[in-house]
């Protein structure tokens, strides 16, 4: 077969139909443009049971389905894209249109490219609806690229109210880097900002035994917090503090202000919990014996997905690879934080696991069709392990 009869044929298959119909809707965040119902029909007509609901303009999705009883697996993916316009794009961001065999469009990698590609594997898993065991799910939203505050983390707490705890989740994030499946992770680490207010004396540059420059103590903060210790980081999970910013409010050239504003953020370890570094960086600048106040936004819990836990979920999806691809996958817990961390429990454990990221939320983003006929593969044989019954394995 040619290679521009291979193309053809992947251009006409299923996934493609869904990624192109998912891609052509411009759902920047929040707004789905009609992707959650889309899915549910989809889904629907395989046999699942439909939820949506709608919190602040977010629409999220549930869909079930039980085969019998058995372990719980769930599918975590987002609907919404960051933002494009038609500059510098060799195609119209929202058109899908495939050149030389690639699909682009916002979202076709970050991350309609994994939703159609589970949905693909999906309807082929149920093609076996009599081997199957357990219970399906489909976690979709429309707030993961935003402020998530309507979307995964609500649909977490309504699996709660229903008595649903997951066993295992898979979250279809793009965390490949050469080539599909080199790559997943097992975890990711905690993400937090602070913003400190320092308060001085203001008073004329010309007299500062009169004054407490409050630039000046910040600088002094600045490096403090810049050379903090991190007693408890783990290879390949190191935790960062970065400044992102020093803001004095009216500048004058001849006066000492009297008040700073400090912002940063932390990147954490896995091995930390926010609690745990917010005490830690107030008890350190406590010693500073400056008056100070300290504001917390935005915490994203850290989550760990180990491979010495009973019914391993990533040794399952390790195998799932290495039987697609011929080759195992390098663990990580690195980049920013994702939805995962809404699932992630003592008992849920959750692994992302998707294509390339190079281009994701650039100029051009885009999915190879052969790289998204591998990861469809991929998912299916995951899929496989966890629902077919041994014996019929």
């Amino acid at each position: 077969m040619s290679l521009a009869t291979q193309y053809q044929d992947l251009s006409s298959s299923y996934v493609t139909e869904i990624l192109t119909h998912l891609i052509q809707a411009p759902s920047v965040t929040p707004c789905d443009a009609g992707t959650i119902t889309f899915m549910s029909e989809q889904l629907a007509a395989l046999g699942f049971t439909i939820e949506q609901f709608e919190v602040q303009g977010v629409k999220n999705l549930i869909a079930s389905y039980h085969f019998s009883e058995g372990p719980t697996f769930a599918f975590s993916g987002h609907v919404d894209v960051v933002p494009a316009n038609n500059k510098g794009w060799i195609v119209p961001p929202f058109s899908a249109q495939i050149v030389d065999g690639v699909i682009y469009g916002r979202g076709a990698a970050d991350m309609k490219g994994g939703v159609a590609a589970m949905l693909a594997a999906t309807k082929e898993l149920l093609q076996h609806r009599e081997k199957l065991q357990g219970s399906f799910y489909w976690l979709l939203t429309s707030d993961e690229e935003g402020e998530a505050e309507f979307g995964s983390k609500l649909i977490a707490e309504r699996l709660v109210e229903n008595d649903i705890e997951l066993d295992a989740c898979l979250v279809g994030e793009p965390t490949s880097h050469q080539v599909v499946g080199d790559t997943v992770k097992n975890g990711r680490r905690g993400a937090i900002s602070g913003r400190i207010h320092v308060k001085g004396k203001a008073g004329h540059v010309a007299y500062p035994e009169h004054t407490v420059n409050a630039a000046h103590v910040a600088g002094q903060l600045v490096s403090q917090l810049a050379l903090l210790p991190w007693w408890k980081d783990e290879v390949g999970s190191q935790t960062t503090l970065q400044v992102t910013g020093i803001t004095v409010p009216n500048i004058v050239d001849n006066l000492v202000p009297a008040e700073c504003e400090i912002t940063f953020n932390i990147r954490y370890s896995h091995a930390y919990k926010s609690q745990e570094v917010v005490q830690y960086i107030q008890e350190s600048l406590a010693k500073s014996g400056t008056e100070l106040e300290i504001c917390w936004e935005r915490p994203c819990e850290s989550f760990y997905t180990g491979a010495k836990q009973e019914n391993c979920f990533l040794t399952l999806v390790e195998q799932a690879i290495q039987e697609t691809t011929g080759q195992y996958p390098s663990l990580s817990t690195a980049g920013g934080t994702s939805d995962g961390r809404f699932f992630a429990t003592g008992k849920t454990q959750v692994i992302e696991c998707g294509v390339k990221n190079d281009s994701i939320h650039q100029v051009n983003e885009h999915l190879s069709l052969s790289d998204l006929h591998v990861i469809e593969k991929i998912y299916l044989s995951v899929l496989k392990r966890f629902f077919i019954k041994v014996e019929n394995f």
